[in-house]
């Protein structure tokens, strides 16, 4: 069969999914006061507001019994508020969702991260890849993985055009084995996402950057390509990396009140792109899981001085990026 053969398969096929989605009420962790979105092709039905997997600034020592508790009592508080995906994008963050789950794995659609395509030494060979795979899922007990999600190097230093070739068979390799229930990447360059979603169909799923203050280009935006190969787009930095609240991102500050507020509106703002399928903010405290559950039942549309007030946050948002992030500001117009 040749490529194209393939892609029209493809197509065909992912337009009769679309005409099909799945009842979102059959879906894992289902709360009626919670929205579910079609994750694309894998017509997985994913909460809106999803958890990212980073704990940057929770003031406990990973490993220690106080974060464990953290995180397993805020993996509890998502799956009672029907947040039922989180995107888990280390080997590290694997472990540690991977046991703050255990006796409630069903309940979740986890992103799994395994080796990574960061490090040359692994995306350079096929056979690393997969048994980056293998020895992740053997070590944190998981019998499968529902989105297998390689993390692309990013900025200056690209992937090789072998690598991706890697990439994107292990993919596949770990979808027709069973291993995966589907599979994508994330990855930060942006220019180069709608190329890839039309040439490798296991990228069925990309996690990349919508801000609160990014917009879809009127002409050659990658969410042309997403919907034309119905990938499923689950968005990351919503709060550019803390950067939109007063207290830039940590918990429980004396600006608590505010920093929600300005939370809830960035999640107001990116789930008015109905491309996205989940925004995964970093949830620390069970306090921000509930008030990253409330924005979904808030409406979408601002009113005029909510306008005004976002366009204040969001342009103090991108002058306030740190220079290890000013490479964000690529991603005001997607």
């Amino acid at each position: 069969m040749n490529r194209h053969e393939f892609s029209r398969r493809q197509f065909l096929g992912s337009a009769a999914a679309t005409l099909a989605a799945p009842d979102p009420r059959k879906t894992r962790s289902y709360n009626p006061n919670m929205e579910y979105r079609r994750l694309g092709r894998t017509n997985f039905m994913v909460s809106a507001v999803s958890m990212g997997g980073h704990w940057k600034r929770i003031p406990y020592k990973p490993g220690t019994e106080e974060f464990k508790k953290n995180r397993r009592d805020v993996v509890y508080a998502c799956l009672e508020h029907g947040i039922n995906y989180i995107d888990a994008c280390s080997a590290s963050e694997v472990a540690v969702y991977s046991e703050a789950l255990k006796g409630r794995r069903e309940e979740i659609y986890l992103g799994f991260e395994s080796t990574g395509a960061r490090k040359p030494e692994i995306a350079g060979s096929l056979d690393k890849l997969k048994q980056g795979l293998d020895e992740a899922m053997k070590k944190c007990g998981q019998d499968y993985v529902d989105v297998w999600r390689l993390t692309m190097r990013e900025q200056t230093t690209k992937n090789s055009l072998q690598e991706i070739e890697n990439v994107a068979a292990a993919l596949e390799w770990g979808k027709k084995t069973g291993r995966a229930r589907a599979t994508g990447i994330s990855t930060h360059h942006r220019p180069w996402i709608a190329e890839a979603v039309a040439k490798y169909p296991s990228l069925e799923v990309i996690i990349t950057p919508y801000a609160a203050g990014s917009k879809e280009k009127p002409v050659g935006s990658m969410f042309d390509a997403f919907r034309k190969h119905d990938v499923g787009f689950i968005a990351i930095k919503p709060f550019a990396s803390g950067t939109l609240f007063a207290s830039l991102g940590v918990p429980d500050s004396p600006t608590k009140r505010d920093d929600d507020d300005r939370a809830r509106m960035a999640l107001r703002y990116v789930l008015n792109c109905d491309l996205v399928a989940a925004s995964i903010p970093g949830l620390m405290t069970v306090d921000q899981v509930k008030n990253a559950a409330a924005a979904v039942k808030e409406r979408r549309q601002f009113d005029r001085a909510e306008t005004a007030r976002h366009h204040e946050l969001t342009a103090e948002m991108w002058r306030n990026l740190p220079a290890n992030y000013l490479w964000l500001r690529d991603w005001q117009w997607v």
